[in-house]
């Protein structure tokens, strides 16, 4: 179905229902949550040169969450019967956050597999940070994995990323986590569009140069994410899109997942989106109950990455 020119937004991107040619904009229906992400706070110790979250030293538009805003929303999975699922853990740098280990405990105790995103630098290593890691790996197991954003395996293309001797600050980590057990994967990135049998096979070298015990052909153990550019100018999505493009929308990350963040001075919400954190479109409210509603896909982000990138922040 085509809109009259009359009622077709000016700007793409703009209508919840209707893209810039007049054409219906796709919709992703909730079908029950597989994985519900916490964002620990936007604060990281580092600033990378495109961050979709723009995390940074100074940025703290989502402050630290607590214990106390963590638990509700594991309740509420409880009482939803939607346990155990996967719990993601992402910042900012979660391990910047005060109750990390706590939150960290109160998830794996109630049988969640848990996913934490970390540049595996300078706050993971922190002694007191450590020894909680250890404690948590003894009780849990394998049901705690840590995902390091590791954008490349070659130091150069890393730290012209991330700043000058971040690779190596990273890799010391990751060393720490592979002599001490723990269940390890790999994020890393596009934006230097290499093949993809070439850039796992960069990975690979890297992996068995320094032991990390992970195996680089599979896709949960390296990931390798689509690129976001904020000046990217993607196509709309629309209904015929799901037919075009033999994609299912169930497929995409917001039929199944949601985010919990905390912005300043204000209680804990929830976002449709692990890459949106700022645009009041995808606040859903403030239970997950409320959450449980369709998303239209309404951001560039939802093209580039979800649907056309077939990206998932998800394992």
């Amino acid at each position: 179905m085509t809109a009259l020119i009359s009622d077709r937004p000016s700007e793409k991107f703009s209508h919840p229902d209707i893209t810039a040619k007049g054409e219906t904009r796709a919709y992703v229906a909730y079908s029950g949550t597989q994985t519900l992400w916490f964002n620990t706070g936007t604060l990281c110790n580092i600033e990378c040169a495109n961050c979709y979250i723009e995390s940074s030293p100074t940025n703290d538009r989502l402050v630290y969450l607590s214990l106390n805003d963590v638990t509700p929303f594991l309740d509420e999975l409880d009482a939803a019967g939607e346990t155990p699922i996967e719990i993601g853990l992402t910042g900012g740098e979660p391990f910047m956050a005060p109750e990390i280990i706590s939150i960290l405990d109160a998830c794996l105790s109630r049988g969640h597999e848990v996913l934490l995103l970390t540049n595996a630098m300078q706050p993971m290593m922190r002694p007191r940070v450590m020894e909680g890691l250890l404690a948590i790996k003894e009780t849990y197991g394998e049901r705690l994995t840590l995902r390091i954003s590791l954008d490349h395996y070659s130091r150069r293309y890393h730290d012209e990323e991330r700043g000058a001797g971040s690779f190596d600050l990273t890799l010391k980590g990751m060393i720490w986590l592979a002599e001490n057990g723990f269940q390890m994967a790999i994020a890393g990135r596009t934006m230097w569009h290499e093949p993809e049998d070439e850039a796992r096979e960069g990975y690979r070298a890297l992996v068995l140069e320094h032991d990390l015990k992970l195996d680089v052909d599979n896709p949960k153990s390296l990931v390798l994410f689509p690129e976001m550019e904020t000046q990217d100018d993607p196509p709309e999505i629309t209904t015929d899109c799901w037919g075009i493009l033999n994609k299912d929308p169930e497929e995409v990350m917001c039929a199944s997942q949601r985010m919990v963040v905390k912005r300043k001075g204000q209680e804990a919400t929830v976002l449709a989106c692990t890459l949106i954190p700022y645009d009041e479109r995808f606040e859903l409210g403030a239970t997950l109950e409320e959450s449980r509603k369709p998303v239209s896909l309404n951001h560039k982000f939802c093209a580039s990455f979800c649907v056309l990138g077939g990206g998932s922040c998800s394992a």
